[in-house]
């Protein structure tokens, strides 16, 4: 194909192409730099928490459990679960704890809970001033 056209009376005219020469190159170049520094970049590294055996099992222990249903309900020292509210959750935490803040909360959830629940319910203890307050979990697979 020409890269001139003759028309008439105006007389020679040029095509208007793009150039893509350039702009190859400067790929090429941006490909070999990338390239030649992706080795010298040092991954970050996250320091995450591992689960751990307690020293000594402490004597009394408050769980709070979330059902699948959702539904709240406590147990003290592995006894018979009692239903409660979210509304009523932080007052009878701290009867169970009768006065000790030292007893600590575990919040047991099943895992088809939405986790939205189980930090509804650690917000209201929070509010609430119960100081210690965990999550079970499930040792082994």
């Amino acid at each position: 194909m020409p890269a001139v056209i003759s028309r008439g009376r105006r007389g020679r005219r040029a095509i208007a192409d793009m150039n893509m020469v350039p702009f190859i190159d400067v790929m090429l170049v941006l490909l070999i730099i990338f390239m030649v520094t992706a080795p010298l970049i040092t991954t970050g590294v996250v320091d995450l928490p591992s689960v751990g055996k307690a020293a000594n099992r402490p004597t009394s222990v408050v769980e709070v459990i979330v059902g699948s249903d959702e539904k709240l309900r406590l147990r003290l020292d592995g006894g018979e679960p009692q239903a409660t509210s979210l509304g009523q959750l932080a007052a009878a935490v701290a009867a169970l704890q009768a006065g000790n803040a030292s007893v600590p909360v575990v919040i047991s959830a099943d895992k088809a809970v939405r986790y939205e629940s189980v930090v509804r319910a650690m917000d209201m203890l929070q509010k609430a001033g119960i100081q210690r307050v965990g999550l079970s979990v499930k040792q082994g697979g």
